[in-house]
């Protein structure tokens, strides 16, 4: 099995019932196997959770860390620009923080980016040299 690839995406929330109330707002829809203190959210060959600040901390076995947010980017790649701003616009109304709208951008695409509550960062980006699949799957094209 390769180990390229990530499987879970665990972010590390405050409140759990705010980071939970962003994300059905912005049309995220919890898995069945959420519990009461930590959401699941199925994506494409992976899965989001949502669990708190300090009880990630603990299960990381370092109690007294300090957990960031921010240096990390997570992404959401669409076919073209009117579903980057549906999706965008869609995310400032479940409460979102606007750090950069989407605009044309120097590598050819067009891509902004927002924080959730928690500060985590998302870009909504369109990349005209990576296309996807029907279901919305990234794959990078062949080389040369």
């Amino acid at each position: 099995m390769s180990r390229q690839r990530v499987t879970l995406i665990t972010l590390g929330v405050a409140d759990l019932e705010r980071a939970r109330d962003f994300y059905a707002r912005w049309g995220w829809q919890p898995h069945g196997a959420s519990q009461p203190g930590v959401a699941f959210y199925q994506m494409q060959g992976a899965v989001l959770a949502l669990f708190g600040l300090a009880d990630l901390a603990t299960d990381q076995g370092r109690p007294d860390a300090a957990l960031g947010a921010g240096a990390v980017t997570l992404a959401q790649n669409l076919p073209d620009e009117a579903q980057v701003d549906a999706t965008f616009d869609a995310a400032l109304a479940a409460g979102a923080e606007l750090l950069k709208r989407p605009e044309k951008v120097f590598w050819g695409g067009y891509s902004g980016y927002f924080a959730d509550p928690d500060g985590h960062v998302w870009e909504i980006a369109m990349n005209p040299f990576w296309p996807l699949a029907e279901d919305g799957a990234l794959t990078l094209p062949d080389e040369g």
